[in-house]
């Protein structure tokens, strides 16, 4: 909900969602007042994906495969999304995730103190 996150936003914090493409479109579509950064984290294979799935021990046989199945037409998305990153190893795609926030808020148009802060230095 809006009025969960709003108060992080208030606050200059990050917030990352873990959400699929489709909450991804609607958020897209919004157009909050905040700027989405989105990454597209992929699985190194298919059989590391599959035994991932497997080791959680959450779902059933069945329900791996139909996931199995379904990760198809979810990777088919990765096109819309700013960042694609591979989880071969989770520290380090972690760390990618980190690096690339960073440097986003380094972007011109986020830094908003910039401006005042240049016209002090032009005087």
């Amino acid at each position: 909900l809006k009025k969960t996150i709003h108060p992080f936003f208030q606050k200059n914090k990050d917030v990352i969602f873990d959400i699929d493409w489709q909450g991804t479109k609607q958020i897209k579509e919004k157009r909050f007042e905040f700027k989405l950064i989105s990454f597209f984290i992929l699985p190194p294979s298919n059989s590391i994906l599959k035994e991932r799935l497997k080791k959680r021990n959450e779902d059933s046989p069945e329900i791996v495969n139909k996931r199995m199945s379904k990760a198809k037409s979810e990777i088919s998305h990765w096109i819309e999304y700013d960042y694609v990153l591979i989880n071969e190893d989770l520290a380090k795609c972690s760390d990618e995730v980190v690096t690339i926030l960073k440097a986003e808020r380094k972007k011109r148009d986020r830094q908003k103190f910039t401006f005042s802060f240049i016209e002090k230095l032009l005087k």
